[in-house]
């Protein structure tokens, strides 16, 4: 699985780094930063929940 993202797009909630912390940061700016952009299990499952939780919808998973 593989994660992409759209910074222009993020409203820096940060929701994302607070579910999965080992996949995603926040920038100087605010904005949401991919750490690991290919996922194995468990860290799919949180990155799942991340995108469910992102307030934009700007991140996206794609299956390898």
């Amino acid at each position: 699985m593989r994660v992409n993202v759209n910074a222009q797009r993020c409203v820096g909630a940060g929701q994302c780094v607070l579910i999965a912390p080992e996949v995603f940061d926040q920038s100087d700016e605010g904005t949401v930063m991919v750490l690991v952009e290919s996922l194995e299990d468990p860290a799919q499952a949180l990155a799942r929940e991340a995108v469910r939780a992102c307030p934009s919808g700007s991140i996206s998973l794609a299956e390898s």
